[in-house]
């Protein structure tokens, strides 16, 4: 089985990508959607972080507070070290377990979906790396509307990823989404057609 590993910045349109790859029968595995699974009550992630930092972690109901997480992080250097040392083996072990069976089901392709693929250096794991990219100017008029940010905080969320052209730079394909939405599947359409050929 091939498996492609998908990335791009934020407001570029690597959702919109992965659904278009999806609705054309391709299974796609979202990265940050298991690293929401990994942390629900009962797994064991959730248990290691609690032994690790405290049940003041956690919100009312015994789930992982998120709010209160990352402001344990901004406070503490350690606890994002304890943080991803406790969820990425476990987000890794839920993907390959994922992909392993994709592949015993007869997938020809899968897509692994990560925003900070190339940040985190796990594109390595991945054969073919499509990169989803646009105009750094589209992107940020992108960001402010999507999320009703003003141009500087959208800015400050922009340079916590790596620059576009450092994204594009370790890809085996890239497209750009500089057009319309049409064009955009148009060109996704086009890349399920050459991968999976």
């Amino acid at each position: 089985m091939k498996v492609v590993g998908l990335t791009g910045g934020i407001a570029t349109g690597k959702s919109t990508v992965g659904r278009r790859l999806a609705a054309l029968g391709l299974p796609v595995i979202d990265a940050d959607q298991v690293a929401r699974e990994v942390v629900e009550p009962g797994q064991p992630a959730l248990d290691a972080l609690v032994a690790a930092m405290g049940k003041g972690i956690l919100d009312d109901v015994g789930r992982l507070d998120r709010v209160a997480m990352r402001a344990r992080i901004v406070s503490d250097p350690d606890a994002k070290k304890q943080l991803e040392a406790v969820t990425h083996p476990a987000i890794l072990s839920t993907i390959l377990t994922r992909l392993q069976a994709h592949a015993a089901a007869g997938a020809e392709v899968a897509v692994v979906e990560a925003a900070l693929m190339v940040e985190t250096g796990s594109y390595r794991n991945y054969p073919v790396l499509l990169v989803v990219t646009c105009d750094p100017t589209d992107q940020l008029a992108r960001l402010m509307a999507r999320d009703g940010m003003d141009e500087e905080a959208a800015r400050r969320l922009i340079a916590t990823q790596l620059p576009l052209a450092d994204k594009e730079a370790v890809a085996t394909h890239v497209i750009r989404n500089d057009g319309t939405r049409e064009e955009l599947l148009a060109k996704v359409d086009a890349f399920a057609a050459s991968i999976q050929g």
